[in-house]
């Protein structure tokens, strides 16, 4: 065992006290040691009770005859960090997550690692940092929280609260309906209940075979997310007992699970974020995925599942109700072969062919057949042109049909806080394309999510005539025409920068096109004359990051040499 190099041999006697004074006897020194990397923190309705699941993790792998050793991550709430500079944190902890997993699992020589994420940056950066370590790893997340009703039981969550903003400062909503969507949004623990990005990460843990079935959809703070749970602890022991390279994480999140991956998304319409996320989940796998076959993948996969915010009246509960992950991919399958490698391994020890061929669709308003899908093709969308000559990232799920070609007038803002104050105060009008740079991870730094103004222009009733492009990045709770993850981004020469107020912008989803109409000459000479806005930066953890990070076409991971 891998273990044996901190506990067998007569050298290895001062390594053996000291676990001896956390409690260890003779005999579970030939017992596997096992990591449990628990995200509990009490900030998070998805993390706060999550120190009672690791305390069900340990017990179950004592039960299975292995040794725990619970540790934590740090983890950072974007809907609270969201609107000020807070949300500057928030990708950047993704990284530290990552490096604190490799740290105590490799210091310590752990023989496996069962990982307790929920939401948002957590779940990539704990998978990040369990690939690096690369040991036999079972990733079982907190689960959804249920979705909440008003009073004459209208379904409700995170992206109605942010919405209703909107409308308040618009005067088409009271103060007493505001203050019911703030009591009720948010009705119990666990990750925001619609496809936002970490129910789209826990959702794709599957497809991606890193998890059991139902870690995505099953709701956390059930008798039903207890027994998941209890099960994921048993088999990470298994694993670890086993003792067979085959399980170690790399040999089963490989270059096929992170294709299956972005089948899933795409079936789902899962948040923008997963592109970058599952972009930097490849880079740490060790798997050479160019940006362009995501398009590839969406021509193929249809649009089978739409769930809020796409869909407001569906949430992740229904999902699992309807099937789960596994009905969502036997449709898939259904449309051929070449979809899903339903050939390579899971945690389980099956192949994913041989986990959904029972599986079926129980509820065809939840989660369609791909005869009768929302779309023939996938929910995500990478665009290319003038404007983004290494891609930009469009959640087609969310868009209108009537936005999916568009041309507007641009109107510019060098930062988040700068395009709230403009929207609140109606400087943007229908027929225009909002454009917010330097929020890129290099020149926020830290990429930070545009929820508050995607969701004041929702409110306000120009969801149907305005658009928004940014070298930032959505939250998984934005709809619209809302195009993200600009590379070249502001920060580094991209043409986005370039823009002024006025310029005509063109939108096509369809042929994945994103253009600036104007003249190259025009464009030249603005860039003789240019001369990059600097965020001020004061935190030295922002500063070193802002020194490493790559663009968002790379996953915004932090460079290794220089």
């Amino acid at each position: 065992m891998r273990s044996d190099t901190i506990k067998k041999g007569f050298d290895k006697a001062p390594h053996r006290s000291l676990l001896r004074a956390t409690g260890l006897k003779d005999e579970d020194f030939d017992k596997p040691f096992i990591g449990v990397a628990n995200s509990f923190i009490d900030i998070i309705p998805g993390h706060f009770f999550l120190q009672e699941y690791g305390r069900i993790v340990k017990e179950a792998i004592r039960e299975a005859g292995g040794v725990p050793f619970e540790f934590n991550t740090i983890g950072v709430d974007d809907g609270i960090a969201m609107g000020h500079d807070g949300m500057l944190y928030s990708l950047p902890s993704r990284e530290l997550i990552a490096d604190s997993i490799e740290t105590v699992m490799n210091a310590h020589k752990l023989d496996a690692m069962i990982c307790i994420p929920n939401c948002d940056k957590i779940v990539p950066g704990m998978i990040m940092g369990a690939l690096r370590v690369n040991v036999p790893t079972v990733f079982v997340s907190g689960g959804p929280m249920k979705a909440g009703h008003k009073k004459d039981g209208t379904p409700i969550d995170l992206a109605t609260a942010f919405e209703a903003v909107g409308k308040f400062n618009d005067g088409k909503m009271t103060e007493e309906e505001l203050y019911e969507i703030e009591c009720e949004a948010c009705p119990s623990g666990g990750s925001c209940s619609g496809m936002f990005t970490a129910n789209s990460m826990n959702t794709l843990s599957e497809a991606m075979g890193i998890a059991l079935p139902g870690n995505g959809t099953i709701l956390a703070m059930t008798p039903e997310r207890i027994e998941l749970v209890k099960q994921a602890a048993k088999r990470v022991v298994e694993m670890a007992k086993a003792n067979d390279p085959k399980y170690n994480l790399r040999n089963v999140l490989n270059d096929k699970a992170i294709h299956n991956a972005f089948v899933v998304d795409m079936a789902m319409g899962g948040s923008s974020n997963t592109v970058l996320h599952l972009l930097a989940i490849a880079k740490e796998a060790e798997v050479d995925f160019d940006i362009t076959k995501i398009n590839e993948i969406s021509q193929k996969v249809a649009h089978i599942a739409k769930i809020s915010p796409s869909l407001s009246t569906v949430h992740m509960d229904d999902i699992n109700k309807a099937g789960g992950v596994n009905a969502v991919m036997k449709e898939v399958s259904r449309r051929g072969d070449d979809l899903l490698f339903l050939d390579n391994s899971t945690v389980t020890g099956e192949t994913l062919g041989e986990r959904i061929k029972d599986a079926e669709i129980k509820d065809t308003s939840i989660i369609h057949t791909n005869e009768n899908a929302y779309s023939q093709v996938g929910g995500l969308s990478i665009l290319f042109g003038n404007l983004a000559e290494e891609g930009a990232v469009v959640k087609t799920a969310g868009i209108a049909p009537s936005m999916r070609q568009f041309k507007g007038k641009a109107i510019c803002f060098n930062s988040q806080p700068e395009a709230i104050t403009g929207i609140m105060s109606h400087k943007v009008k229908a027929g225009d394309v909002v454009v917010i740079r330097y929020e890129g991870p290099k020149g926020g730094p830290g990429m930070q999510e545009m929820l508050a103004p995607t969701s004041l222009i929702m409110g306000m009733g120009l969801g149907e005539s305005v658009a928004l492009i940014t070298d930032g990045r959505f939250s998984g709770a934005t709809r619209g025409a809302s195009i993200g993850h600009v590379s070249p981004e502001a920060a580094e020469g991209g043409l986005i920068a370039l823009i002024e107020d006025g310029d005509e912008i063109e939108i096509d989803v369809d042929t994945h096109k994103l253009q600036l109409n104007v003249d190259y000459e025009i464009l030249e000479q603005r860039r003789l004359h240019f001369k990059p806005y600097k965020n001020e930066v004061k935190s030295k953890w922002l500063k070193r990051y802002q020194l490493l990070v790559s663009n968002a076409a790379n996953g915004a991971v932090l460079k290794t040499e220089l």
